[in-house]
């Protein structure tokens, strides 16, 4: 009997609600997470329209973090990198930038870089893959900036070699032309890379991190670079509706990621390499096939609604939360999804997440 996606997914979300053990959520549930949070917060003062409290401490942090004389805030990262790449910009005169043809920037962001700021986009690749030098220099002409998201999130948390992204940063800086990093899981990406996050933010004028996805913030990002492109940023920040009253709870829920799961990253990177050689042994593919991060795509050999009739009637019996929806892969008779490796995997054996998504499969 065939069930429709709508019945299907209504009965994820009721499964959801009902779990009381999650693989892969980097989040509390509420009221308990705001608890934490109450108990968490130290200044003493409020901050103001982006100034003050634990949003000038929380700054002043990632700016340490990333090795660039200043951060701002912000509530949102597609507001910090368009606010950045406005800057970039009208100082060079050019309205062009460069980025990758499967970064956030063009597939999740309702093509904001041209409908809001009328910059031009020149695509280095599109392939599932980090950008080349080579295909930089196939684009001619003055550009206001070049973009890398790191990691390359869309075709499998992708990163380049430290080799290939240091020639990369070279060949900016001899066409003069800042180099800017979508580093919204840079946290992730020092394990693969086997650098830190300053050796990695020195190679990039400026810097975006994100703080609701591992970290398990509840919303916000820091943008980081030269005193005067941050303080240009603040003025966009202002202008695209970014200075709220107060981002208390953003920034409290931000410090503390920053000092409980960022320590943790090693651990977690070295965790998704375990899973993922475990579920290889029951039959799923790996994208890519040794993680670059903690995250990567998870293929399965069965039909999308199979496996997602399995996947949730698993949740109804056991109250625990594995995995996302599946979605049909390229392949007929495939499925694939995305595993993100948490502080919550870790509370997990590899032999009982091996176990369980071998369940899937089986029916």
């Amino acid at each position: 009997m065939t069930t429709s996606a709508d019945d299907l997914q209504d009965r994820r979300k009721s499964a959801g609600a009902n779990c009381d053990r999650w693989l892969s959520q980097a989040w509390v549930p509420a009221p308990e997470r705001l608890r934490r949070l109450a108990e968490a917060a130290t200044e003493e003062q409020y901050d103001s329209y982006g100034h003050g409290g634990d949003i000038e401490a929380v700054e002043q942090e990632v700016a340490e973090l990333l090795g660039k004389p200043a951060a701002v805030f912000m509530p949102t990262g597609i507001m910090a990198q368009q606010s950045v790449l406005r800057v970039y910009a009208d100082r060079s005169g050019s309205k062009r930038v460069a980025v990758h043809g499967q970064s956030h920037l063009l597939v999740h962001e309702l093509n904001a870089l041209e409908e809001v700021h009328q910059l031009r986009i020149e695509r280095l690749t599109s392939d599932p893959r980090q950008p080349r030098p080579d295909e930089l220099a196939a684009i001619p002409g003055k550009l206001a900036a070049v973009t890398l998201e790191l990691p390359l999130r869309e075709p499998g948390y992708l990163l380049p070699t430290w080799d290939e992204l240091v020639v990369f940063a070279a060949a900016c800086a001899e066409r003069g032309v800042p180099l800017h990093l979508d580093g919204a899981r840079l946290w992730e990406s020092t394990p693969y890379l086997g650098h830190s996050l300053a050796e990695i933010s020195a190679l990039a004028t400026s810097v975006y991190v994100s703080f609701y996805k591992v970290l398990g913030g509840l919303a916000g990002a820091v943008l980081a670079g030269p005193e005067d492109v941050i303080a240009e940023t603040r003025r966009w920040q202002r202008r695209l509706g970014g200075n709220l009253y107060t981002m208390l709870p953003y920034a409290v829920a931000a410090r503390e990621g920053l000092r409980t799961v960022l320590p943790l990253m090693d651990d977690l990177y070295e965790r998704a390499g375990e899973i993922a050689k475990g579920l290889q042994g029951e039959g799923y593919r790996i994208v890519p096939e040794t993680p670059h991060t903690n995250s990567f795509q998870l293929y399965a050999p069965r039909d999308t609604e199979a496996i997602e009739v399995a996947s949730v009637d698993r949740m109804e019996r056991t109250r625990e939360s594995i995995c996302w929806g599946w979605q049909p892969a390229d392949v007929p008779g495939w499925s694939w999804t995305e595993l993100v490796v948490t502080p919550h995997t870790l509370q997990w054996s590899v032999a009982e997440i091996t176990k369980a998504f071998g369940e899937l499969l089986r029916g």
